[in-house]
């Protein structure tokens, strides 16, 4: 169908029903147990990917008016850069638990609602990727006191959703986990979170061929659990992790990468501990906006996390920035030189603008 993407757009609100404030007296601690197979194929050359800023690139916000969908959080919105059509699914306000689905046109700056059929349970805190040849595929989510852990694939030309089979090592239903699709082509997965406050540090991959998961959690040091964090796949093929929120700490400001074997936290600065982020996928880099933080306010700042480098840069583009918000989401447009940002949740509750972040280089 299309070709294979980077990295997926996650967008989750808190571990359990209304996220909590942190506790300042609270600490996760690390658990020392695994090391993990790593993500890349050294026969397969990760694509292309959106370029990054540079030093001379001129970033700035506006905002964009393209009246569409309604007002929501914990949704994911994902590119077929090639089509030129990126699609929303899902969310939710408040209570309100969505199911819709829409594609936005990025050369028009046009939203359409699609009505295809058998379509999956609405949801929340899922994930989402556009895989060549498949489409638009979702994973996992909440509805209510309901968790999934089932993958299911939406087919454009056919206007059709259809559920993939799942065997093997299935991970548990849950949600704000992080994804990415591997340079191996496997959907990649790990941490989230499932009911009576349980989380999890494991990772596992789905191959599309055979319908079947593989656990591939590390045997050594890991990510302590977690979920509402953001993952990639870097340039080199390597899985990275980044914030999120674990039991009695509202907010992570860690880094990691799964290189090899086994998980590396990156030393330098870090952006703040947030939960909540949006982030989209840069060639060599990524751009994280936004989260909820140690107090539970709402952070809107932007951030550029290289593969190359350990620490973290604090971007100040030109322009009315968007307002501060958690469980929004990021995707990049590479043919317009921008990247685009939609809903997400403040104080005042769920939001359905749409913003520009242009002068990407």
């Amino acid at each position: 169908m299309r070709r294979l993407a980077l990295g997926i757009l996650v967008a989750a609100t808190g571990c359990t029903a209304t996220p909590v404030a942190s506790d300042p007296a609270a600490s996760a601690s690390m658990p020392p147990e695994s090391v993990s197979p790593s993500v890349s194929d050294p026969a397969t050359t990760p694509p292309a990917a959106t370029p990054g800023p540079s030093a001379e690139a001129t970033l700035a916000w506006s905002p964009l008016d393209a009246p569409g969908p309604a007002a929501r959080e914990d949704h994911t919105w994902t590119a077929d850069t090639t089509a030129g059509i990126a699609y929303l699914f899902g969310g939710r306000d408040g209570a309100t638990v969505l199911g819709d689905l829409w594609a936005f046109d990025l050369a028009a700056d046009t939203w359409t609602e699609l009505a295809p059929g058998s379509p999956p349970p609405a949801r929340f805190g899922h994930e989402a990727a556009w895989v060549e040849d498949i489409g638009l595929v979702i994973f996992a989510g909440q509805a209510g006191p309901t968790f999934f852990n089932d993958v299911w694939a939406y087919d454009p030309d056919a206007n059709a959703w259809r559920q993939l089979p799942s065997s093997g090592d299935v991970p548990v239903q849950r949600y704000g986990t992080c994804s990415a699709i591997g340079s191996d082509g496997r959907l990649w997965i790990s941490h989230g979170f499932t009911s009576d406050g349980v989380r999890f540090s494991d990772t596992r991959a789905y191959d599309f061929a055979s319908g079947a998961w593989t656990d591939e959690t590390p045997a050594g040091a890991r990510p302590v659990e977690r979920c509402l964090h953001a993952c990639w796949l870097t340039d080199t093929g390597e899985l990275a992790l980044f914030g999120g929120q674990t039991t009695g700490t509202a907010a992570l400001g860690d880094r990691w990468v799964l290189a090899g074997d086994a998980w590396r936290e990156a030393e330098g600065t870090q952006p703040p501990p947030r939960n909540l982020p949006a982030h989209a996928r840069l060639a060599g880099e990524t751009l994280i906006f936004g989260g909820q933080g140690l107090d539970a306010g709402f952070h809107g700042d932007l951030w550029l996390l290289r593969d190359d480098e350990e620490g973290a840069i604090a971007l100040e583009p030109a322009g009315d920035a968007p307002p501060p918000r958690s469980g929004a989401a990021l995707v990049s447009d590479p043919d317009r030189a921008r990247v685009l940002l939609f809903g997400g949740r403040n104080a005042d509750g769920a939001l359905a603008d749409a913003w520009e972040l242009a002068g990407l280089p």
